[in-house]
Formats: C-alpha cells, structure tokens, sequence
C-alpha cells in the first residue's frame, strides 16, 4: 500500500529563495549542483565506432528503454567513460532525466552526464532523488537549442538545490525507495497487461479477417503461409486490383522566386497510428498551388507508412478528412481504394492483424532498428478477400469488439499516467522537504 506521509505543520519553513523551490525546512540549505558532485560527459562516438562486439554504447535510448539493439564499441577508452551497475547518469539533451544503470559495464555516449556524488556533503542515494527532481524543473526553466532540449555544464553546474543534513537525506531515500519501488511494480504491471490486450486484440482482428464470423464456413488453403486456411467463398488477391496509390510531397523542396507559395497542414509518419491519425502535432509546410490538390488526402483514404520502426512499418489508417485540405509527405502511401471490391477499414484491419505486420516485415528493407517499404510492396500486399456485404459485417464487428479491447487500455494508460504524476510529486514533496518522511 502507498504511503502518502503527511506535513509536519511544527516544522519552521523559510523562503529558499529560488523559484522552483518555494520554501523549505529552517534547518536546509541552499547549494549549486556542482559542490554535490562531479560530472562526467559522455565519449563522442561516431557512427563508424558502432559495432556488434565489444562493451556496450550506453545512449539515451538505452535509459529510456526505447533501444533494444543496441550498439557496441571494441576498442579502448579512459576508464572514465566506463560505466559499471548502479552508477548514477543524468541524460541532458532531448530526454533530461536522472537513471540508474542496472545493467552490466558499458561506454558512456555524450550527452549523458556520469554522476559522481561528493560523498562529505551527499549520500549517493539522496543525490540520485534530487537529480531526478532537478532535472525535471531544470527542463521548466531552462530550454536550449532548436531541434532539441539540452543543458549545458555551466547551467547545470549552477543550478540550485536544496540540502537537508545526512541523517534527513538518508530517511527520504530509503522512503523513496520504497514507495517509488511499489509505484514501479504497479506501472509495470499495467504495462504487461496492456501488451496482452494489444496481443488479444491483434489475434482476434487476424482471426476474424482470416476465418470471418461465421464459425461453420466450410475453409480451404489460401496459399499464403501466413494467412493460412480461409473461407472457401473468399478470394485471395493482391491489393493492386482493389486499390491505387498515391505518394506525398517530398520535403525540402526549392521553388523559383516567382512561385506563389500557400502554407498548409501536412501530415507525417509520426501522425499515423495503428488505427487512427494523432492530430494533435500538425506540421505546416510552403507549397505551391498546383501542388495542393496533388497531395491532398481525402476522407475514406488509407495511410500506409512506408519507413521507421519495422514494428510499425505499413501500418495502415483510414483518413476522416477533419483537416481540409492537408497533404502528406512522402513517407506516407495514400491509398485508395474500389469501393465495390473492398472497404477501406477492412484494409486497415488487415494492415494492423498478423498478415499485415508478417508481409510488411518479411519484405521490408531493414537496417538495425529501422525498415521501409515501397509502393510496388504495397500494391504486392496478398490479402484474404471475401464479399463487399461480408467485409462491412467484418468492419461493424471488429469495431465493435475492439472498441471493447480499446477502452480497456485505455483505462489502463490512465492510471499509468496517474502514477507517473504521483510519483513525481512524491519525490518533489520529500526531496524539497514540504512532507517530511513519517515515523515508522
């Protein structure tokens, strides 16, 4: 059970002094993050030092958990970029945060700062709660660079922290510990559980765009391994004979000083999910006239990506139209379908079942993390394809179905995110002293 604590309204506050801070305990000091400790940057690999042997790169992705290929480098460096289990890093660009490594030894990548407490004046477990809590309010009030956020030493040397004595220091992270430790178990049990609804819901769309509704259809071969048995009254065609497709604007164009440029909405790979369109990070860009009713997307068409992650590769959804007009770079397929031969959602159902994630992986192009496809791939994709009238039952089901899977998830990526803002506001309550640990 979480334990909130509470304030001990005895305890004599004073102003810090520092915005951020507000007030803390009488008896508290005020500090510069560079008397607490020493901080290390990271080596500046090349992508030429990266390999598939040696000591592991630790980069940025490797402390957020968004890597799971890794990069490693075989030669020699200072013992001073090595990083062994339970050393404290502190990411700052794009991502600042403090971690702990909790895996074996690797290199340390620029970017990330190696964290070495000044044990007279902190405790390595105390300094690891304040950096998490300094870097979060250093992200508020500091914010440098055009494609990234980053710090750099001279502000983060200088920033302000605050520091109770030893024995005060010692109380709040072993109370951290413990309540963040049970928070983490929650959250990560959310998270396993909302993998296995997406997993159950990714059967059931495969089953159902494979086998159909009814369960006493009489089946035959389809002659595609991965789409296996399917009803005898369906076809198995290539998306080419239902579809075309279009692809987008290519960015970074240059126009003669003469043209008439126009600013519109544009969308990018990052804008297209599994089943829906994230409109809430539209980019702008200047076109031409011509150019906008050329790559305009209209409401009933499919968006396929054609590179980035190769999970995520040939992901399909359908436009609603609700920008209009808004064009799409070229990273991204338009397709459009015949009407009369096969429902849009019904495609994207398939693009998002086991069918589609197996033929967009078997034929991708692929580097390390990444893929990407084609148009000719695209219009190659072999689909199951029953009547017009039984794909819009299959549409109407699935929604229903899935709808049920989704608010589920749903629920459950709340919570998550509750617990995310608890935890944070637990850690700042404590660490800044505005709650003082309770008595056990």
């Amino acid at each position: 059970m979480l334990c909130l604590g509470v304030n001990d309204m005895s305890r004599e506050m004073k102003d810090s002094g520092v915005e951020w801070l507000g007030e803390i305990p009488e008896d508290w000091e005020i500090t510069k993050l560079k008397y607490l400790g020493t901080y290390i940057n990271g080596y500046a690999f090349k992508p030429d030092d990266w390999g598939n042997t040696g000591i592991r790169i630790i980069r940025i992705q490797d402390l957020t958990g968004s890597n799971d290929k890794p990069n490693y480098y075989s030669g020699n460096l200072d013992n001073k970029y090595l990083i062994k289990k339970g050393d404290i890093l502190v990411s700052w660009a794009a991502t600042l945060e403090a971690f702990i490594w909790k895996k074996d030894y690797g290199w340390l990548n620029q970017h990330i700062f190696k964290a070495l407490p000044n044990e007279e004046s902190i405790s390595p477990e105390y300094f690891f709660w304040l950096l998490k809590v300094v870097m979060e309010n250093m992200n508020n009030d500091n914010k440098h660079g055009i494609f990234m956020q980053h710090v750099t030493l001279g502000i983060f040397n200088n920033f302000f922290a605050p520091l109770p004595n030893k024995y005060e220091q010692k109380k709040i992270a072993d109370f951290l510990d413990g309540q963040c430790e049970k928070i983490n178990l929650a959250i990560e049990k959310s998270k396993v559980a909302i993998e296995e609804y997406r997993n159950l819901k990714q059967s059931f769309i495969t089953q159902i765009v494979t086998k159909g509704i009814n369960e006493n259809d009489t089946m035959k071969e389809s002659g595609t391994e991965w789409i296996g048995k399917i009803p005898a009254s369906w076809k198995v065609t290539q998306l080419r004979h239902c579809a075309s497709i279009r692809s987008g604007i290519t960015l970074g164009k240059t126009y003669s000083k003469y043209t008439e440029l126009v600013e519109m909405p544009y969308l990018r790979v990052a804008n297209v999910q599994d089943g829906y369109v994230d409109t809430n990070d539209i980019a702008v860009l200047q076109v031409s006239k011509d150019e906008i009713e050329k790559y305009s997307i209209s409401a009933g068409e499919v968006l396929m990506t054609e590179g980035g992650d190769r999970d995520k590769l040939g992901r399909g959804c359908v436009w609603d139209g609700r920008i209009t007009p808004c064009l799409h770079q070229n990273h991204i397929f338009a397709v459009k379908v015949k009407e009369k031969l096969l429902n849009p959602y019904y495609l994207e159902y398939l693009t998002a079942s086991s069918v589609g994630r197996t033929y967009f992986d078997v034929t991708a192009v692929k580097t390390t993390n990444l893929a990407c496809t084609s148009s000719s791939k695209v219009l190659a994709f072999t689909i199951p394809l029953p009547s017009i009238d039984e794909q819009n039952e299959i549409v109407d089901y699935l929604k229903e179905k899935c709808g049920c899977i989704e608010t589920v998830i749903f629920k459950k990526e709340q919570f998550i995110s509750e617990l995310e803002n608890y935890k944070k506001s637990l850690i700042y309550e404590y660490v800044t002293g505005k709650k003082e640990v309770p008595e056990s």
